[in-house]
């Protein structure tokens, strides 16, 4: 079991920034896919940002150069940071993990942090 936990939600003007953080148990963190979705009210939830454990990054497209996701696999950690965020960027920011598995990759999600950007 994997437990996911984020942080770093909040109110921010637009043109703004943020740091989302989410922390996970496990001791194989490394070998996670990690990612960040988001949910806007009334919308499906979508792709942020993935992360593979060889470090290979894929964004949705209409989000490339204003967000990066990182990781630090001693922490346990992935980061987003949000930069120019607008009023669309406002929604749930969920955190998820894709572990290996004997039975295929095992999928874990946070319970979500929230980003308000409004003026």
């Amino acid at each position: 079991q994997v437990r996911l936990v984020e942080s770093g939600g909040g109110l921010v003007q637009p043109g703004g920034s943020l740091r989302l953080s989410c922390v996970s148990s496990g001791s194989v963190f490394s070998t996670f896919t990690v990612g960040w979705y988001r949910q806007a009210p009334g919308k499906q939830r979508e792709l942020v940002a993935a992360l593979a454990p060889g470090g290979t990054a894929n964004y949705a497209d209409s989000l490339k150069g204003r967000f990066t996701i990182s990781r630090d696999n001693a922490k346990n950690t992935v980061y987003l940071q949000m930069n120019s965020l607008t009023p669309e960027d406002t929604g749930g920011y969920y955190c998820n993990a894709k572990v290996p598995s004997g039975f295929g990759p095992r999928e874990y999600w946070g319970q979500g942090t929230q980003v308000a950007v409004s003026s």
